[in-house]
C-alpha cells in the first residue's frame, strides 16, 4: 500500500470540486493506494518543469499531480484541469 500526503493547495482544490467530481476523486485515490492499479489509472511521468512529478486522471479533464517522496510514499500537489501542468 502507498501512503499519501497532501499539500494544503491540493486539499483546497479538492474541496472546491463539484460533488460528483469530488466523489470520483476519492474513488481514484483509493485505487491509487494499491500500486497494481496504477496501470488502470494510467499513472505517467511528467516532463519539463514538472519532470519530477507524475499524474493520473480523475475524469477526462481532471488530473492529479504528485511526486514520490519515498518508495511507498507520495505527496499529492494539485488536482485540476490541464492548466495545472
Amino acid at each position: 500500500m502507498i501512503s499519501i500526503s497532501y499539500t494544503p493547495s491540493f486539499l483546497k482544490q479538492a474541496k472546491s470540486l463539484e460533488n460528483e467530481v469530488y466523489q470520483n476523486l476519492k474513488k481514484k485515490i483509493e485505487l491509487f493506494k494499491n500500486p497494481q492499479n496504477h496501470k488502470v489509472l494510467k499513472v505517467h511521468k511528467l516532463h519539463g518543469r514538472l519532470g519530477d512529478c507524475y499524474a493520473f486522471s480523475v475524469t477526462h479533464s481532471m488530473r492529479v499531480i504528485f511526486e514520490y517522496t519515498a518508495k511507498s510514499e507520495v505527496l499529492f500537489h494539485d488536482v485540476g484541469g490541464h492548466d495545472i501542468y
